[in-house]
């Protein structure tokens, strides 16, 4: 999958956690105000007074950036007179940023936020999978691992390929972190009653089975 891309607009390099989206696999590039290059491309402008940039008013594409750190009702309010597409204050979360930066992209349904893994509902910006109304408590790799499955369901997926996109690798390890972390995979998924969901494949690799009868009739097909 394809996570979107955005400049950190900040006099510090540095991303509090809270408005890190890093953490849901965006590319964030810390940029000093080079932004008349990149007119189209989303931006967060670090607002906080020892953070902000001098030069702020220069910033190109305002339409697609978004001011955070502003708690100042008049001046959230100003910002979004110049132009800006949002100001947000300095306790905003980077589920609900990451949303409003696709909503003035445009690109909500460019990259959609959840995906379906046979019962169970995968959601990207929190990063796990519920079932029944439950969370399933997914590690990242995991939430990886069954993302990268469902994406094409009911196909092989060779480890070389997984471990390639998910775990970024281009040769195999030496050790068995995949096949860990398929076993942690389908252990929480036992507790929400789908264990069934990935199944091991005859040549290698893993697929993800969108239930149990499809199992079934595929196995007696065989």
């Amino acid at each position: 999958m394809t996570f979107p891309t955005l400049q950190w607009l900040s006099r510090s390099p540095s991303v509090p956690a809270r408005w890190d989206l890093r953490l849901v696999n965006w590319t964030m590039d810390h940029a000093t105000i080079r932004a008349r290059d990149c007119e189209r491309l989303l931006g967060v402008l670090d607002w906080r007074p020892d953070s902000r940039l001098p030069q702020w008013r220069e910033l190109a594409g305002r339409a697609f950036v978004v001011a955070v750190g502003v708690d100042d009702p008049a001046e959230r309010a100003g910002l979004l007179g110049q132009g800006f597409g949002d100001a947000l204050g300095n306790r905003i979360a980077f589920v609900e940023l990451g949303t409003r930066l696709l909503v003035l992209k445009g690109a909500n349904d460019a990259m959609p936020r959840r995906l379906a893994a046979g019962p169970v509902t995968l959601d990207l910006f929190h990063r796990d999978g519920w079932v029944g109304g439950r969370w399933l408590g997914l590690h990242p790799r995991e939430f990886k691992l069954l993302w990268r499955l469902a994406e094409t369901p009911g196909t092989r997926v060779s480890s070389a390929r997984l471990l390639r996109e998910v775990w970024r690798l281009e040769h195999l390890p030496e050790t068995n972190s995949l096949a860990v972390h398929v076993s942690r995979l389908r252990a929480k998924l036992a507790i929400a009653g789908c264990d069934w969901l990935v199944r091991t494949h005859p040549e290698g690799g893993y697929r993800l089975v969108t239930s149990p009868k499809a199992e079934e009739m595929r196995a007696h097909c065989a």
